[in-house]
């Protein structure tokens, strides 16, 4: 499992999936959120702006990243 190191108090979703080099672009992480593809914490999420905090786990592609403090 990857993990994404919050420098803030969270990370929004899109900005997470794309630092960990899931998605190229913000317009890819925005196309699949919006099309189901990504799961936050086993819900499915169709929010780019969901805010991410401290123990939160992004599912996408068979990959898993975790986000901590």
């Amino acid at each position: 499992m990857q993990e994404i190191k919050l420098r803030e108090d969270y990370i929004k979703l899109g900005q997470a999936i794309k630092a960990a080099g899931l998605v190229d672009s913000g317009v890819e992480a925005k196309i699949e959120i919006q099309d189901g593809n990504v799961k936050v914490n086993g819900e499915v999420e169709y929010q780019r702006g969901k805010k991410l905090y401290d123990g939160d786990i992004v599912e996408f592609k068979g990959n898993h990243v975790k986000i901590i403090k």
